[in-house]
């Protein structure tokens, strides 16, 4: 399997690794849960789990950094100002990251994002940010409203434009109408042990809702009461959907 390493800069000066894998098929930019690196997702056995496409190449996989320490988990910060430092992650992710991957995977390669946890927040976030790079988002077990993690202090723009739970509400006239054409969610959640804890089996059915009053192109698939928080129900999650979008 081909694999490497890179460390960007985007234009701003934030930095950061992204650890690729495959040699051709579409991308995948992929985010970590809280606090992890490029490489939690192959530690934590995410790559291998889909390494029988990566080796057919039908799908390259971008695993980026987080940058959640200095912003949606400095829980010494106001929330506002954690989505305020938050721009420097989208700067770094769009001046950055997709620059890179469109040089390794082809201009033309239009590129899917994926996350579990907190990185499905990204995941889904940045999709409907950019819809025109990232026309499709598999997110597992993922809690989309910021506004229910750890939090206090005031709530303005930079929370709003970041919080999929409020903005997708009130989606409407032409950018509705080319969302509708352009984007398709994936949400996978399991029904297990602390997916009522981290909020994100509720967060996974009001945002399917949402998606659905709206008329975005979606797919709701929860698994059973059997099914963790955890790594092991990520991985055959992942294994399990993927074929199906490369």
């Amino acid at each position: 399997m081909r694999h490497y390493a890179a460390d960007l800069w985007s234009p701003a000066g934030a930095h950061g690794t992204v650890a690729a894998y495959g040699h051709y098929g579409r991308p995948v930019l992929m985010f970590p849960t809280e606090y992890g690196s490029a490489r939690q997702l192959a530690d934590r056995g995410m790559v291998s789990a889909v390494g029988d496409l990566i080796d057919a190449g039908r799908v390259k996989l971008y695993c980026v950094d987080s940058f959640d320490a200095g912003t949606w988990s400095a829980t010494d910060l106001p929330l506002e100002e954690r989505a305020r430092r938050h721009g420097a992650y989208e700067s770094w992710i769009l001046d950055a990251v997709v620059p890179h991957v469109r040089a390794d995977s082809g201009d033309a390669a239009e590129i899917m994002t994926a996350g579990c946890s907190m990185g499905a927040f990204h995941a889904l976030n940045f999709a409907f940010k950019r819809a025109d790079l990232f026309p499709l988002a598999l997110c597992f077990s993922g809690n989309y409203d910021p506004t229910t993690w750890r939090r206090w202090g005031e709530q303005g723009d930079a929370v709003y434009f970041n919080n999929p739970a409020a903005y997708v509400a009130n989606l409407h006239g032409d950018h509705l109408e080319w969302l509708r054409s352009r984007l398709s969610i994936l949400l996978v959640c399991g029904q297990g042990q602390w997916e009522d804890t981290t909020g994100s089996l509720e967060s996974t059915r009001r945002m399917a809702q949402l998606l659905a009053a709206k008329g975005v192109r979606h797919e709701l698939d929860l698994w059973g009461y059997d099914i963790p928080h955890d790594w092991p129900s990520w991985r055959a999650q992942l294994a399990h959907h993927l074929p199906r979008f490369c």
